[in-house]
């Protein structure tokens, strides 16, 4: 009888602490593709996503190559940003402007051409005549 009693209490035991284990949360593991998210911490702290009209995406039909065709969260024009437009990549990689290392076109790859300059074109109202 006293044996019986022992392995009930040790089988509630175990099921107690199995129940608790399993209420605990998964840590939070690193994620294995820093690299694809590098390239805009490379960049000047305005890359870093604020509500401004800096951070924000452009509108559906802004003109490639305009003021308004800015990608403010990875600072390229919208309508060249492969994070926003993966649709994008396969153009890039058949003209071979594809860098494989970190997953950007070539020429917006600002760790392997830190002296690459990507600049906003200006609001219309600044353009010199």
């Amino acid at each position: 009888m006293r044996y019986n009693m022992m392995f009930h209490i040790t089988l509630l035991a175990i099921a107690s602490i199995a129940l608790a284990a399993c209420d605990k949360q998964p840590q939070e593991q690193p994620s294995a593709a820093p690299a694809a998210v590098a390239p805009s911490a490379e960049r000047a702290p305005a890359a870093a996503a604020t509500h401004t009209d800096e951070a924000a995406h452009a509108h559906h039909g802004a003109e490639p190559g305009s003021y308004e065709d800015w990608c403010g969260a990875h600072q390229v024009p919208e309508s060249l940003c492969t994070r926003c437009n993966p649709s994008l990549i396969a153009a890039f990689k058949a003209t071979g402007d594809w860098c494989e290392e970190h997953g950007l076109p070539e020429s917006q790859c600002l760790i392997c051409n830190p002296e690459l300059k990507i600049e906003r074109p200006p609001r219309p109202d600044e353009a010199t005549p």
